[in-house]
């Protein structure tokens, strides 16, 4: 039996730009799969029934594969458990592993499992904790718990470092140096019912904490607004990811905020680790006159393109404040940079995340897929906020032992002045 393994070949289809933040424990605002219908199955195959083609492709002939054949040569050889040898999974990691030797903890291959969940998480419904994660730094860290989540109600923030994880169901208890957002996600995530500790360090804490997870089922909404003051006439926006299902919630907000008689609007973008970079451009719309630059895409050798407003903008009448906080990520940044430096709307809150690269998901064969970093972005007045993040303008830090909600406070505040 003679079967050629090559690596595969990048199948594009209509592809949208993302703004991909995190490969999340519990989120992922990623790209749909493909699953190719010829796929053939290696599992049951020993390793020993392919004839492999070592042939160097013609166009790779300065690279030396030399040493790769002679690793899979040697375990074909020795391994003494023959039955783990599966080509097919040997090849995943092979492709894995050259993918991360870039070194940039965006730019991943997703097998064919990790890519279906990235488009599992995508639709907003999925089973986890409930958290964003990314690196700060080296550091894989929280960038925010989603709200009514088992991580929220087990007193985990954004800003949180995530040095361990253990899962005994799963056999895990290891620490995050080094790991990988794939690998992340894979040792967090797991059933509903199921339990995952973390261990994290905060700012402003000595000791390391431990929490225990309990993983349950989750649907986590785009918008929601709710409308506040004595007279409920400002509308609290509260914009949760930039997903697949956002533009429908969206209009369905601007809709309601208009026909309900609010004069001001706090947009709140707290806790939003991003999503599609158009979508934040498009959002960007209602508040900005049409053809106004939102966000500048620069590549590697420095050229740039400009993205514009293309909309009928419908809430500019409306004095508006931002909520931002370090849980507020890439596509947020970008709406929010849009609205301060082409609106002069005030940022409110803590300074944010920080990230400023842009991620193009693209698809592969049998289902597998990579995410590519292409380019950074910079604000409309050419800040890159790359591990940076924006400054509010009015710096508030919300009181943890309180209650209250300081930096909504502070926002109604100051939206009722304007």
């Amino acid at each position: 039996m003679k079967v050629k393994i090559h690596l595969p070949k990048i199948n594009i289809y209509a592809l949208r730009k993302l703004i991909f933040l995190v490969i999340a424990a519990s989120l992922v605002f990623s790209f749909g799969f493909y699953f190719g219908k010829n796929r053939s199955s290696v599992s049951s195959i020993s390793i020993k029934d392919f004839k492999i083609d070592k042939a160097t492709p013609a166009d790779k002939q300065s690279v030396d594969f030399t040493l790769f054949w002679k690793v899979w040569d040697t375990l074909e050889a020795n391994y003494f458990d023959e039955g783990k040898l599966n080509p097919e999974k040997m090849v995943y990691g092979a492709i894995k592993g050259m993918v991360d030797a870039v070194g940039d903890p965006y730019t991943v291959f997703l097998s064919p499992e990790e890519n279906k969940v990235t488009e599992e998480d995508l639709q907003g419904n999925f089973q986890g904790v409930g958290i964003q994660i990314g690196f700060k730094g080296t550091q894989l860290a929280v960038i925010a718990p989603l709200p009514g989540t088992p991580a929220e109600e087990a007193g985990i923030k954004a800003g949180d470092y995530i040095i361990g994880i253990k899962d005994d169901k799963k056999g895990i208890d290891r620490g995050t140096v080094g790991i990988t957002l794939t690998d992340a996600v894979a040792a967090i995530r797991g059933d509903t019912g199921s339990k995952v500790t973390l261990v994290l360090t905060r700012d402003g804490v000595t000791d390391p904490m431990v929490v225990e997870v309990v993983r349950r089922d989750i649907a986590v909404p785009s918008v929601t607004v709710e409308y506040l003051g004595d007279d409920k006439k400002v509308a609290h926006l509260k914009l949760l990811k930039f997903a697949g299902d956002t533009d429908g919630e969206w209009e369905t907000a601007v809709k309601e905020i208009i026909k309900s008689g609010a004069d001001r609007i706090v947009l709140d973008l707290r806790n939003n680790p991003g999503g599609y970079l158009q979508m934040a451009v498009d959002i960007s719309g209602d508040f900005l006159p049409n053809g106004t630059e939102a966000v500048i895409e620069e590549s590697s050798n420095g050229s740039k393109n400009s993205f514009k407003t293309s909309k009928f903008p419908r809430l500019t009448k409306y004095p508006v404040v931002v909520l931002v906080n370090e849980g507020s990520a890439s596509a947020s940044e970008i709406l929010a940079g849009a609205l301060r430096d082409m609106a002069s709307i005030k940022l409110i809150g803590d300074t944010s995340f920080g990230k400023g690269t842009i991620q193009e998901p693209r698809q592969l064969e049998g289902g597998a897929g990579i995410h590519i970093t292409i380019a950074k972005w910079l604000t409309p007045n050419g800040t890159w906020v790359n591990e940076k993040g924006l400054d509010p303008d009015v710096k508030i830090t919300d009181n943890v032992e309180t209650s209250e909600d300081e930096q909504l406070l502070k926002a109604l505040e100051v939206v009722k002045s304007l």
